[in-house]
């Protein structure tokens, strides 16, 4: 028996050399991938990929009751596979987004507003469009680098993001003399960039356009993806334009200076991309809540990248990103400003999930600091049901909503204003 123990451990040993040997060589073809991926702005996580390797590779295993266990090893190697591209990558990258539209590069790197003026074409007249709660120092490095800058300083807040303001910034472009050939220059958070780039896209039917998102909430999303607009008549973004930038540069360092409760904003953003497309970087806000903020940005930016080169105009896939925002419009709009953005994001997205999912994405937004309480009396959610009403996401027959009962995995219905107001009683306290 000794003897068939001992043969049995030498035919294990050899099968781990062999294992060994032949990981070795998978890793360096996964580094050769990676490097691929840097030079074409590929996104490391390529879930029907990884699940064709899975299919395939379980195939191969002729032994029916082993076949299970080999596709948890293989689900397993995928994992270990994407940490080691996310290291031989690292997080300072410069990101390629192509569009029918047209092509931009994202530069994520710590200091690169130091080089705005290798990075950007500021030889022209440069129209600067910032907000008084953006450090001056950020407006005057791209002051500095530009040729013939021209800044103009809003009102920090959601009500710079009106037509009005849009008018002026119109108004003072053509009252420099702006050409087609200058550009304009966002250097603020989403309010700031969503006015600068629909105001790019008016003038003169579409001049250049440059980003330097400065929240992390800009920085991870409304940032890129060429959606830009104002509210009119209390309804967010229901006038607009995609347009997409020549340039984004992200610097993480800006965060910095950044009030903690924008950060937080920011990162419910985050939780809303993992929750609907990657439950790994969903697991790590869990683990370490912002602690890992510069693979929380880029992480963030490769999947909306990858949303937006497949559906630049949101006719299919690029409404997965609406999650959380259906019914958190209707709460910051009913909120009366008292409530932030991300904040309502956040809210927004615990009716909408379910299961572990819900489970994962509470525990997510307590790791980052965020609220996941409520309490609505009647006629709040009359407010916020009216809201959502008026939201540019209805569908004939109701309201396009995006769930989530997976992580990492979302779904695509339509439901009525009673059926959202069901989801918000079954998720929230109601006063009576």
């Amino acid at each position: 028996m000794e003897n068939l123990l001992d043969k049995a451990r030498e035919e294990i040993n050899e099968a781990d050399r062999a294992i060994a040997a032949a990981f070795e060589r998978r890793m360096t073809a996964v580094r050769s991938v990676a490097q691929y991926k840097r030079k074409t702005g590929k996104p490391i996580f390529d879930p029907a990929r990884e699940a064709q390797v899975i299919e395939r590779g379980t195939a191969l295993i002729s032994d029916e009751e082993l076949r299970p266990y080999y596709a948890a090893l293989l689900a397993d190697m995928m994992r270990v596979s994407r940490e080691y591209q996310h290291r031989a990558l690292a997080v300072s990258d410069t990101i390629r987004v192509g569009t029918a539209s047209g092509g931009y590069d994202i530069i994520l790197r710590r200091g690169a507003l130091r080089e705005v003026g290798s990075l950007l074409k500021l030889d022209r007249k440069v129209m600067i469009v910032t907000d008084d709660g953006v450090p001056a120092e950020y407006t005057r490095a791209v002051a500095e680098a530009s040729r013939t800058p021209t800044v103009l300083c809003l009102p920090q807040g959601e009500d710079s993001k009106r037509i009005p303001v849009w008018q002026s910034v119109l108004s003072k472009m053509l009252e420099s003399g702006f050409t087609r050939s200058d550009c304009v220059v966002a250097v603020g958070g989403g309010v700031v960039g969503d006015l600068s780039g629909f105001a790019a896209s008016a003038y003169m039917r579409g001049i250049d356009f440059y980003n330097i998102p400065t929240t992390l909430l800009s920085q991870i999303d409304s940032g890129i993806g060429g959606k830009t607009g104002v509210d009119m008549d209390g309804v967010k973004n229901c006038v607009g334009a995609f347009w997409q930038p020549r340039c984004v540069i992200i610097d993480p360092n800006v965060l910095s200076t950044l009030d903690p409760r924008q950060l937080r904003c920011g990162l419910a953003e985050a939780v809303k991309m993992a929750a609907c497309f990657d439950s790994e970087l969903l697991d790590d806000i869990i683990a370490h809540g912002s602690g890992h903020i510069d693979r929380i940005i880029h992480d963030s930016l490769m999947i909306k990248r990858s949303v937006v080169e497949q559906d630049e105009r949101e006719s299919g896939l690029r409404r997965a990103l609406n999650f959380g925002h259906t019914l958190g419009h209707g709460i910051e709009a009913a909120s009366g400003g008292a409530l932030l953005h991300g904040e309502c994001v956040a809210l927004g997205m615990l009716p909408m999930s379910a299961g572990t999912a819900k489970e994962k994405i509470i525990s997510a937004l307590h790791a980052v600091g965020l609220d996941t309480m409520l309490s609505i009396t009647p006629k709040l959610r009359g407010e916020i049901l009216d809201a959502v009403s008026h939201d540019k996401k209805s569908a004939s027959g109701g309201i396009r909503i995006i769930t989530v009962d997976e992580p990492g995995r979302y779904g695509e219905s339509i439901e009525t204003a009673e059926q959202l107001g069901e989801r918000l009683d079954r998720t929230f306290a109601v006063q009576t």
